[in-house]
């Protein structure tokens, strides 16, 4: 039986499907903005069938429409139990895309943002995002992850996390200060996945489901088999396959739509046989 919860830093029992708020404004970086209104319906109906972990940053909006925004209509006074992780470290373009990093320096002033517009005086968990939209590079994150750690002791930040990295990027991080999550693309690195569930540390793939910008971490004629069979769609069999990989895992999927947010949460009570695993896996 898949464990449905997880303890986030040993001490914040989450539900391991939890929400991703990217999409709540945009449904890419180059736009359209969409409905606001329909962002806080969907965040609403979320927290209304269980999640208590969502995923957003300060750079998830275009035009006027903020996920972060949304997010503080939507759900103020925040219950007891609701985690809400943000990211800093990308820089929007001109564009919109977030192809800039920012320095040290600018670290702080990100996450007091983050803080005034979620309207908090401490954030649970704050990821260092590095790199751009490709793999984990050989940078140094020391010094911008030292930033987050400072903010930590002062108290505006609960829990670290980094995102986008590789394990010398992983040991560097923990080096400084404890890591409670890893936010990279799917499982691919299965080491890393490991060294995080030996930890305690969450491992929380982004795009769970393609994130519409290429492929998803399954092979889709393998998913296609196991929905049929199971008579669910293709994105329930591909989330509950990602909380099967390892009890560390969080699934972090996100949606615009009322329908596509109750279709992802219904992932929770599918379960997974060692034939369909199997088959998934080839």
């Amino acid at each position: 039986m898949t464990i449905k919860t997880f303890s986030l830093g040993g001490e914040l029992t989450i539900n391991r499907l939890g929400f991703g708020a990217m999409r709540l404004a945009m449904g890419t970086f180059a736009g359209p903005a969409r409905d606001p209104a329909t962002g806080i319906a969907v965040l609403r109906r979320a927290v209304e069938l269980g999640v208590n972990h969502i995923d957003t940053a300060g750079f998830y909006g275009r035009d006027a429409v903020w996920a972060n925004d949304l997010i503080r209509t939507a759900l103020t006074p925040y219950r007891d139990d609701l985690v809400i992780a943000t990211k800093v470290g990308p820089l929007p373009g001109q564009n919109g895309v977030p192809s800039g990093q920012a320095t040290a320096d600018q670290l702080r002033g990100l996450v007091e943002a983050d803080l005034r517009c979620l309207g908090l005086d401490r954030l649970d968990l704050v990821y260092l995002r590095v790199g751009g939209m490709t793999g984990p590079g050989d940078e140094s994150i020391a010094e911008r992850f030292a930033v987050l750690a400072e903010l930590r002791r002062e108290g505006l930040i609960r829990h670290l996390g980094v995102s986008n990295v590789d394990a010398a990027q992983l040991a560097e991080a923990r080096a400084i200060a404890p890591v409670a999550a890893v936010q990279n693309r799917h499982t691919g690195d299965m080491g890393l996945l490991a060294e995080c569930e030996e930890a305690g540390i969450a491992y929380v793939p982004y795009f769970p489901l393609g994130g519409g910008v290429g492929r998803g971490p399954l092979d889709a004629e393998r998913l296609g088999k196991v929905a049929a069979r199971l008579g669910a769609t293709t994105e329930q069999v591909a989330i509950a396959s990602l909380l099967v990989t390892s009890p560390t895992a969080l699934a972090i999927p996100g949606t615009g739509s009322l329908e596509h947010l109750q279709e992802n949460l219904a992932a929770n009570d599918l379960s997974l046989s060692d034939e369909d695993l199997s088959d998934l896996r080839g």
